[in-house]
């Protein structure tokens, strides 16, 4: 039903900068949010930042806040994260996804709102 595709990912210097998009396709109507979620080795999942399609209401961790942006481009149905002042704790798979029609409790913030997800993309920020 919705397909996305990351890109963006790389390796990067410790106080450098990365953006990263994620292309979504179908029926992205059907969704209410995009968000990001990374993973690093060794622990578990956590939540990034989540935009909205409509009103482009955002949410952002409190590991990330001020450092990440989270966009959307409603044309190109393609939302990105641009994240500076990269330090070797973000470094992690990315991955983007789609919520559920309505999110619950958390305002889609859980991965449990989120329907459809990418590959994921690989960031490494070295010391």
């Amino acid at each position: 039903q919705v397909q996305l595709v990351e890109s963006g990912g790389g390796l990067v210097q410790a106080g450098g900068s990365l953006r990263l998009s994620c292309a979504a396709s179908g029926r992205t109507d059907r969704t209410h949010a995009m968000g990001w979620f990374r993973q690093a080795p060794g622990k578990e999942q956590e939540f990034v930042s989540t935009i909205s399609w409509s009103d482009r209401s955002k949410f952002y961790a409190d590991t990330v806040k001020g450092r990440f942006t989270i966009t959307i481009d409603n044309a190109k149905s393609t939302v990105y994260l641009q994240m500076n002042s990269l330090t070797a704790e973000d470094t992690a798979v990315y991955y983007c996804a789609a919520s559920r029609p309505n999110c619950g409790t958390y305002g889609c913030r859980a991965p449990y709102e989120y329907d459809y997800w990418g590959q994921g993309t690989q960031v490494t920020v070295s010391s």
